[in-house]
């Protein structure tokens, strides 16, 4: 399951920041490395929400700050 977690993650990614996915790894930093800003950022939650038909806990969402990061915080509501 993770690997399509995280496949459907860096397409939602490329499609919110406007970037290939090959550029997108897994300890991609969404501020530092793909740019994001906070907008951009509550943008991600929301796709992300949206893509995984889940609400996530906005606080907690934006603390994460890499891709594997966004995977597994993901990961765990689709478990619930």
């Amino acid at each position: 399951m993770t690997k399509d977690v995280q496949k459907r993650v860096k397409k939602v990614i490329a499609k919110v920041l406007e970037i290939p996915e090959n550029q997108i790894t897994e300890d991609a930093n969404f501020i530092f490395d793909l740019g994001a800003d906070s907008m951009q950022s509550m943008e991600l939650v929301a796709a992300f929400e949206e893509e995984f038909d889940i609400e996530m806990d906005e606080e907690k969402a934006l603390d994460v700050q890499t891709v594997s990061e966004a995977v597994e915080f993901i990961s765990g509501y689709l478990e619930k």
